[in-house]
């Protein structure tokens, strides 16, 4: 009777986890893939300018360590923290929407994804501290939150959002966004962790949750490190410009068939600790770094030579490509991190990924592809070369240098 209630509390709590993952990735997919398709029709921004909407996203995640830092590992439970994070983010995303003008979305977008990008370091915490195997249970946890992308796109392809009312995708995000943040408050309790050893310690580097830089001592780390930051580089372009590329192409309905990446995501994420376990930590990172490189040949020659199957099965490898490297990414720090900054560890790598790296893809993907702008037409056959060269670039580098001497196991 005993052994029943325990697992059916843990049950009751991976369910709360899970709805948590399914609704922060919710609001993100329901209106940041088609941003680009919506600026450009709305506001007939340029690349630079679409670049620099993205780039919001990348400063939301530069700043991300601090905030975690500052306030979940130091003195407010991460729950409350991200209760209200989407309760002002809420009225936000509303405000965006609502913007008439480039000049007055961009402050909007920009105060979201500083106060949004920390509640994804947020969630990771809070599902970790349930759990006494991470790589064994993170990743059933984590697949809602795909499945909640999933059903964003679905959504926004249902309704055709995509022939010229994309605003609304703003008004969903906000209101999943005031649905999560009163939620949030009934999430598993996760305070923070206090050093009873050094409780009245002080120094700015504990305030700002900088302490979590000493995982970057271990060299296979400070490798990894800086291998998420090079492979976001030619992450921004399918981010920034791949639904704007499928909807010049003349796909109908680009946001909803996009969501076959999430698809193949959830499956591919529940393979996840199989990969792991059989090819351990560093053959699995490196098959995410390939499938980026495979996935932009394949949108370079589909689109030039109108070949749709080798686009979908570009898509499809974003199941590989996301996986592969940023979960298992994620399972890998909370593995090295120790237990005092392993919140701020997750803000760290948030910052090396969605925050370093995709600040400078963002950029370099907006110049690109107003370089390859002839009047009105864009040559995409050139443009998505560009990431291509770079993922196997940065393949190359990885498994070069990369030497990990421990093998985790997802049973242990």
């Amino acid at each position: 009777m005993f052994s029943n209630n325990l697992i059916s509390q843990k049950s009751l709590v991976q369910g709360k986890l899970g709805l948590m993952m399914f609704f922060d990735f919710f609001i993100w997919g329901a209106f940041y893939v088609t941003m680009g398709t919506f600026l450009g029709d709305k506001f007939e921004a340029s690349g630079t300018d679409i670049a620099k909407a993205f780039e919001t996203q990348a400063i939301g995640a530069i700043v991300a360590p601090i905030i975690v830092g500052i306030l979940a590992d130091r003195y407010f439970s991460a729950q409350k923290l991200m209760g209200f994070i989407h309760l002002i983010g809420a009225v936000l995303l509303y405000l965006a929407g609502m913007s008439s003008s480039f000049s007055e979305f961009y402050p909007y977008i920009l105060a979201y994804f500083i106060l949004y990008m920390p509640t994804i370091a947020l969630c990771n915490a809070i599902a970790f501290r349930q759990m006494k195997n991470p790589a064994k249970e993170f990743t059933p946890i984590r697949v809602l939150g795909t499945v909640g992308w999933i059903a964003a796109g679905i959504i926004i392809g249902w309704a055709n959002w995509e022939e010229g009312s994309l605003e609304n995708t703003f008004f969903l995000g906000a209101g999943a966004s005031l649905i999560l943040g009163l939620y949030s408050f009934a999430l598993p309790k996760t305070p923070p962790i206090v050093d009873q050893n050094n409780e009245s310690a002080f120094s700015i580097v504990k305030l700002l949750g900088l302490d979590s830089l000493k995982i970057l001592r271990n060299r296979a780390y400070l490798l990894f490190f800086f291998s998420s930051i090079l492979i976001c580089i030619p992450l921004s372009f399918y981010y920034s410009w791949a639904n704007p590329f499928l909807n010049d192409y003349g796909m109908k309905g680009a946001a909803g068939i996009m969501t076959i990446g999430q698809v193949s995501e959830v499956f591919f994420m529940l393979l996840l600790p199989y990969f792991i376990l059989r090819f351990g930590i560093k053959n699995t990172l490196a098959i995410g770094i390939l499938a980026w490189g495979l996935r932009y040949l394949l949108f370079a020659y589909g689109g030039v030579n109108e070949q749709t199957w080798m686009l979908i099965i570009g898509i499809v490898l974003h199941g590989i490509c996301y996986d592969f490297f940023f979960v298992t990414g994620q399972i890998y720090t909370e593995l090295k991190a120790d237990k005092k900054y392993k919140s701020s560890a997750q803000g760290l790598i948030t910052l090396a990924t969605y925050g370093v790296g995709m600040f400078i893809g963002f950029r370099i993907a907006g110049n690109v592809r107003d370089y390859f702008v002839d009047g009105e037409a864009t040559r995409w056959f050139e443009f998505w070369l560009v990431p291509s060269i770079i993922a196997f670039a940065v393949l190359i580098l990885f498994y070069l240098a990369f030497r990990e001497a421990k093998k985790y196991s997802i049973n242990s």
